[in-house]
């Protein structure tokens, strides 16, 4: 899977989407312009949801010097000797896994059934995790009853210039994820600040993976990362160019590779938003695979911003998305009950 530079790619006809497919690219450099550009990219971010789950976007103002930073810094960490990584292990009594991840099964989905054979296999990769929780002021986003396993520290390595430039990246990533989420209110026909208040004290995990060369290839079926979808309210992801990459399920069960665009992020549907939207929209299935043999030699690094709305945030079906012919199909559920029941789920926590 190759970078791609989008000078080659535009499309005159359709400014919003620079380049059409399962997974469009989409350019947001028209957010908050005004309301008749908020509501094409609103309408085109509905039409994408309600279909793939999945769309790649440009022009989202975070600077390329905060995204740069953080990259270096990951390459650092997971460089460290074996045994200072074991060090920063997430401690088990962990609710949201904090440092480096333990191995465990994500099948804990919406897509349970579709991956429970091929989550057997552990991932072929290593992660690294932080959470706004974990800071020295984090708990103050929580209510009295939430566990205090929730403020558990940040585990920091000790490698310079590292926390500010991961501290640096999340506080961008929270700005991006609130842009969207506007837009998502605006797709969903709901006033454009419906989610402001929801989302103002979340509790999102950023993790870095790490995804190995491999000079010895993987038992069968096994990958980078298994199938899976993802828990929250959306993910905004970087990855870089390595070979083995993502890759999503269409409807006819097809898996195909999400475009790798220099300066981009990938945003995705999770769980959580298909609860709140009465399935409305989807939360895809999808995998990172191995390397062909003659690239297994390379590395590759992702670094997913899993938004998950506040602690006490009640996820429950969005007036828009229900009427007399749609019931809601889901029990309202706390966000924070619902992820840490997933983890538990998942890694035994």
């Amino acid at each position: 899977m190759s970078v791609t530079k989008l000078e080659s790619m535009t499309r005159e006809a359709a400014p919003v989407t620079v380049v059409d497919g399962y997974v469009p690219v989409i350019d947001l450099s028209s957010a908050g312009s005004g309301q008749d550009a908020d509501r094409q990219l609103a309408a085109v971010i509905d039409e994408v949801c309600r279909t793939s789950g999945f769309l790649v976007v440009v022009g989202h103002g975070v600077p390329e010097a905060t995204v740069t930073e953080m990259y270096r810094a990951t390459r650092e960490l997971f460089a460290l000797p074996a045994a200072e990584k074991a060090a920063l292990g997430a401690k088990p009594s962990d609710p949201l896994m904090r440092g480096f991840g333990r191995k465990g099964s994500l099948a804990a989905s919406n897509a349970e059934a579709l991956v429970e054979h091929e989550r057997a296999l552990p991932d072929v990769s290593e992660t690294y995790t932080i959470n706004r929780l974990g800071e020295p002021a984090g708990g103050r986003a929580l209510p009295a009853d939430a566990s205090a396993a929730l403020r558990t520290p940040n585990q920091w390595p000790d490698l310079p210039g590292f926390a500010e430039a991961y501290r640096s990246y999340y506080a961008a990533m929270e700005v991006l994820a609130a842009d969207i989420m506007r837009l998502f209110a605006l797709a969903l026909d709901l006033p454009e600040d419906w989610f402001e208040e929801k989302i103002r004290r979340h509790m999102t995990n950023l993790t870095a993976n790490f995804y190995p060369a491999q000079p010895v290839p993987p038992a069968p079926g096994q990958l980078r990362k298994g199938m899976h979808s993802d828990w929250g309210s959306l993910t905004i992801l970087y990855q870089d160019d390595g070979p083995g990459g993502l890759q999503v399920l269409d409807k006819t069960g097809e898996w195909l590779d999400v475009p790798v665009i220099e300066g981009s992020f990938v945003v995705n549907i999770g769980d959580l938003m298909a609860i709140w939207t009465n399935n409305r929209w989807i939360s895809t299935v999808h995998r990172v695979v191995n390397p062909p043999r003659e690239l297994a030699g390379k590395e590759r690094y992702s670094v997913p911003f899993f938004h998950q709305p506040a602690y006490d945030a009640l996820i429950e079906c969005i007036p828009t998305c229900t009427g007399p012919d749609n019931p809601p199909r889901h029990e309202p559920v706390r966000s924070g009950d619902y992820i840490t029941g997933k983890f538990s789920r998942a890694y035994g926590t």
